[in-house]
């Protein structure tokens, strides 16, 4: 899992002024494997020579002790990434981008996210998120709390879980410590209610069903993450998808997904385990025409597909959770966008007047 925690080290670190940029605890199961090659694989636009520099001027520690490159990475060892400048995330600039603001009080916050919009500030996108809109929001609310957001060690405002990028719906902010911290407990203790709204490739054979694997870092794209089972299932982390299948619609499926784990890209990646990619998921796989005819007639339906849903076809539709204070518990809706409810309605129609 990746920080960005401002960190100062002791003389045994090496430096008295390092800012942590990057922290990765290596699965149980981890064999043995050069720390720069291990941090290739975790970051992104990361090269072999850059970690290499890094390593020499003393910026890669394991367990808290610099190493040199050549450092085999165990089971349970933490390797932190130290640079001398604070980390763009760290410095979370106001924004005035609107927002879709579904429920607010005085302890929590429920957005609804749109598609395209970056939840937290890294890997390029340092700004134009949604953690910039609401720190704007924040400062700019009448008889505006000293500590809004309850900005904690980790620097990221509020955030109790997250979305991709290119995934709509809701999500909730705690706008104080103790709304962060039961929140933060609820879902790790698996309480909270989770719904999502997906279409993938291919007939879903079964009305409903459950996928559990662990999912960890693809050992060989580190853009994606994949299933471990069996002899591998030391490696990744426990997860587990409850799927329903919506609607059937030829070569594509609707279903509705309820998440017991949140593992980073879960549905996306346990739907592709099955069989079936989610559609348009370029990350994946799913940008390509996966089910189907040959002929270039249905080529030419699916490219106007794609370009009707420029994204994997996957909404947070359902949010529920106790609230904070009151220990009521509350349930939110997001419709369903209109980019994937075209996309739907096209394959809808698609299905009742072409495939017999």
């Amino acid at each position: 899992m990746m920080n960005f925690n401002e960190e100062e080290m002791d003389e045994t670190g090496g430096s008295d002024d390092l800012y942590e940029h990057y922290r990765f605890t290596a699965d149980k199961g981890q064999g043995a494997l050069r720390v720069d090659k291990y941090l290739m694989n975790l970051i992104e636009k990361a090269t072999r020579n850059k970690i290499q520099k890094a390593a020499v001027a003393g910026n890669i520690h394991v367990n808290g002790v610099a190493v040199k490159s050549n450092y085999k990475v165990k089971g349970n060892d933490v390797v932190t990434v130290l640079f001398e400048h604070p980390p763009y995330e760290f410095l979370l600039v106001p924004e005035n981008i609107p927002i879709d603001i579904v429920y607010e009080d005085e302890a929590v916050l429920v957005v609804n996210k749109p598609a395209g919009m970056v939840v937290h500030p890294g890997h390029g996108n340092y700004s134009g998120t949604l953690i910039n809109a609401l720190t704007y929001h924040f400062e700019n609310l009448p008889n505006n709390p000293s500590t809004p957001l309850g900005a904690g060690p980790s620097n990221r405002p509020g955030l109790v879980h997250r979305i991709d990028k290119d995934t709509s719906g809701l999500l909730v902010v705690a706008k104080t410590e103790e709304a962060m911290t039961h929140l933060a407990k609820q879902f790790f203790d698996k309480t909270t209610e989770r719904e999502y709204i997906a279409l993938v490739w291919g007939n879903v054979e079964d009305d409903e069903g459950t996928i559990e694997g662990n999912i960890g870092r693809h050992p060989k794209n580190r853009l994606q993450n994949t299933v471990y089972e069996n002899d591998e299932e030391e490696k990744g982390k426990p997860a587990v998808t409850h799927y329903k299948v919506l609607e059937r619609l030829g070569y594509v499926t609707l279903v509705s997904c309820r998440l017991e784990t949140g593992r980073t890209h879960q549905i996306r990646v346990h739907m592709k385990y099955i069989g079936h990619t989610l559609f348009n998921d370029e990350r994946y796989g799913g940008e390509k025409i996966l089910k189907g005819t040959t002929f270039s007639k249905y080529k030419q339906f699916v490219d106007n597909c794609f370009k009707v849903l420029p994204r994997q076809a996957l909404h947070a539709r359902t949010l529920g959770f106790v609230h904070p204070t009151t220990n009521e518990f509350m349930r939110f809706e997001s419709p369903i966008p209109e980019d994937m409810e075209a996309g739907i309605e096209k394959w809808r129609n698609y299905s009742q007047h072409v495939i017999e």
